[in-house]
């Protein structure tokens, strides 16, 4: 589905460390800025504890988790709008991203440089947004002059757009992020092509330390961070990068008795990937069978026809009907003859929206 989250912040506040637990992938990660020369891009798969309890039930061949992309690019820092650091190069690969990861340091330590030499939260969010709303800016201050000409002479065709900049413009010279605006779905397609940065959801990662992982809420660092993300309706999860790079090498009972120590249930990155799953209004469904049980990725509110699509196009063309029941009734009957002997296993048409944990077979025709 191109679902893509860019992980953003300043230099050295742990994005690329973050990143390596993330995949696993062994990119550059020291204590030096622009250590990521160009993004890199990793597949990760989203946990999801109903893809191993169905496993169980059905016992497939192969086991398929949903996936999601997540892009590291490289710091940013004051005055990249203008060509400062790596400059506009990497605000580009922001632009191609669904979501913005905004990894924010949240912990002091002399011996990692912070680029403006001291630990404030607030600030760095505030440079990073800055840089993206002046790259915002610029963007729509090029195209509202050519927009405004045509909607002048064709208010039905480009009307809409000329007012959705308008408004957009007015906001980024105010220094709001677009995010902000709060636009409806049909303003958002309105200004689509522009790919604007500040118009993303954004989900807060705070980086903090050993100490605070467990507890997040007794640093202050972090506690400032998160008053900013609820005043912004925006996510936020904790984690400590240097504890998931220790984590993600380890395994099974290790990896159990390393989080039992920290006080933790699970890791960081598994909250952080569920969270960005979350950000952008995903759900899952599962094909199950002898051959492999599948997680698909869709977005709430699909209806039958879109979903059956994920899989291929041809699903979405040609489809008849969809057979379904849910993940909550195999859990509780067991199986799928015992689901359909209590009639929960339904035939449904083209206008069945489907939920979040529904297993699907589809009957189409092309």
């Amino acid at each position: 589905m191109g679902l893509s989250c860019g992980i953003v912040g300043l230099p050295n506040v742990g994005k690329s460390t973050l990143f390596n637990a993330l995949t696993n992938a062994k990119v550059a990660a020291s204590n030096f800025p622009f250590c990521t020369i160009d993004p890199n891009v990793g597949i990760v798969k989203v946990p999801d504890v109903r893809l191993d309890e169905i496993t169980k039930r059905i016992k497939p061949q192969k086991t398929i988790p949903a996936a999601m992309e997540f892009v590291d690019i490289a710091g940013i820092v004051k005055g990249a709008s203008k060509g400062e650091g790596l400059g506009n190069k990497f605000l580009a690969n922001i632009r191609e991203t669904s979501a913005i990861v905004h990894v924010v340091r949240c912990f002091d330590d002399p011996n990692v440089i912070h680029v403006d030499g001291s630990v404030d939260p607030l600030r760095d969010v505030s440079v990073i947004d800055t840089e993206l709303m002046l790259a915002d800016l610029e963007a729509v201050t090029k195209r509202f002059p050519t927009v405004e000409k045509a909607a002048a002479k064709d208010p039905k065709t480009h009307g809409k757009q000329a007012e959705v900049l308008k408004k957009v413009k007015a906001a980024l010279e105010a220094g709001t992020p677009i995010r902000a605006l709060k636009l409806d779905v049909e303003e958002l397609a309105a200004i689509y092509d522009l790919h604007l940065m500040t118009s993303k959801k954004v989900l807060y990662v705070a980086n903090v330390d050993e100490n605070h992982v467990a507890n997040p809420e007794e640093s202050p660092l972090y506690v400032r961070l998160k008053d900013y993300a609820d005043k912004e309706k925006s996510g936020i999860v904790s984690i400590c990068g240097k504890i998931e790079a220790e984590l993600v090498e380890l395994e099974g009972p290790d990896k159990k008795e390393m989080l039992e120590s920290l006080g933790l249930k699970e890791d960081g990155l598994s909250r952080l990937i569920r969270e960005a799953y979350k950000l952008l209004g995903l759900c899952t469904y599962f094909t199950a069978g002898e051959q492999e049980v599948r997680a698909w990725t869709f977005h709430e509110g699909w209806k039958a026809p879109q979903t059956a699509g994920v899989i291929h196009t041809d699903f979405e063309k040609g489809f008849i009907k969809a057979e379904v029941f849910h993940y909550d009734d195999l859990v509780k009957y067991g199986t799928e003859a015992e689901i359909k002997a209590k009639g929960l296993f339904r035939l449904e048409g083209k206008e069945y929206v489907v939920r979040d944990g529904d297993i699907m077979h589809f009957r189409f025709n092309v």
